[in-house]
């Protein structure tokens, strides 16, 4: 019976300190990349972003400089995939001319979605 409990403690103990090594080396990255521009590889995979609490990339488009906030458990990559990889899947929406879109390099690495939508502001009010 002893074993088993200590057996769970060390196994909680395990998982306990995995996630906090997946945020460290998360976090390292991120102030990397927001910090000195890169290099972006080695970095982190989107499963240890994810198991490390941070969850969501922002990133910027190099022609409009349009920045967004993408949730990485949204992403259709397999969870082992590093995050690097995807920077030349990235492409920005908002200055998209018919099949050309500009690539959009990556920021950092946030818990939550810092970025908030644009206020909508109808042109006939006074702002």
């Amino acid at each position: 019976m002893g074993a088993k409990i200590r057996a769970k403690n060390a196994r909680e103990a395990a998982i306990k300190a995995l996630r906090e090594a997946d945020r460290a080396e998360a976090e390292a990255w991120s102030v990397r990349m927001e910090g000195y521009g890169g290099p972006a590889q080695p970095s982190p995979t989107i499963g240890q972003c994810l198991n490390g609490g941070l969850g969501w990339l922002e990133v910027e488009c190099n022609r409009c400089k349009t920045r967004a906030s993408l949730p990485l458990d949204a992403i259709r990559r397999p969870k082992d995939t590093p995050l690097w990889k995807l920077e030349a899947s990235l492409k920005c929406r908002s200055c998209r001319r018919g099949r050309h879109a500009p690539p959009v390099h990556m920021i950092k690495l946030t818990e939550v979605q810092e970025l908030t939508p644009y206020a909508w502001v109808h042109p006939d009010e006074d702002q």
